[in-house]
């Protein structure tokens, strides 16, 4: 494993219990409204089966799911303590015959080619070492005619905003995660993860160039989210 992605996973590996509670938190609990946006955009057919890149503590997973309760999901993460996490909400959710999980790379799936119907992930890219990479393997192994879905911070455009919103992400988030989860360098992380990350037209020109057509995106939350969203021609 690179050390930059050793890193990430050691970092994810620390704050697995608190994660949730923080992701709630920072975000005013609208953290869970956007994952249901992005399961109505990767809506699956009967008997379909989705993939969650980068899942987590399965909190977008779990949404899949619910959204399209014909369809079954696989959650797929480098960290064994998200996943555990993961496990026991869906085991608490009664989910368990219909979302399974498998510990892997985000720029290495080990799934056929075309052999999901929808692909999501949320607040991944950020951390992974070669975001091109990445969406070329969630074109790889969606089918023709699947959506490929993402979620992920964003850099507000409204001047007087922007400066609130750096203040809060840049200044108060890792007093939040000091304090409160006691993680003060994890949440000093996540934040300047943000810095130097694409804006989301050069997300969608990242998409395109994997071979997505129809690239279309939709910021939230007064542009600080935005959801890409892209069919395998």
């Amino acid at each position: 494993m690179q050390p930059r992605a050793e890193f990430v996973r050691a970092m994810f590996a620390r704050i697995a219990r608190r994660y949730d509670f923080m992701n709630h938190l920072m975000t005013l609990g609208r953290d869970r409204a956007w994952r249901r946006y992005v399961a109505r955009q990767a809506a699956l057919p009967q008997g379909g089966l989705a993939l969650d890149v980068a899942t987590g503590t399965a909190d977008l997973a779990l949404a899949l799911g619910r959204h399209s309760p014909h369809g079954r999901v696989v959650g797929i993460d480098f960290c064994s303590e998200m996943i555990n996490m993961g496990r026991i909400k869906v085991a608490a959710a009664e989910e368990d015959s219909r979302l399974r999980f498998v510990i892997g790379d985000a720029l290495q799936l080990p799934f056929a080619d075309g052999c999901f119907d929808a692909v999501t992930s949320g607040f991944a890219l950020r951390n992974v070492a070669d975001v091109p990479q990445a969406f070329a393997e969630m074109g790889r192994v969606v089918k023709a005619g699947g959506w490929v879905v993402n979620l992920e911070i964003a850099r507000p455009t409204l001047p007087v905003f922007r400066q609130l919103f750096h203040i809060y992400f840049y200044r108060l988030v890792p007093l939040l995660g000091r304090f409160i989860a006691g993680q003060g360098e994890a949440y000093h992380y996540l934040p300047h993860s943000l810095t130097h990350f694409l804006s989301p037209e050069e997300l969608k020109a990242v998409m395109e160039r994997a071979g997505l057509s129809k690239v279309w995106y939709r910021r939230l939350m007064l542009g600080t989210v935005a959801v890409h969203v892209g069919v395998k021609g």
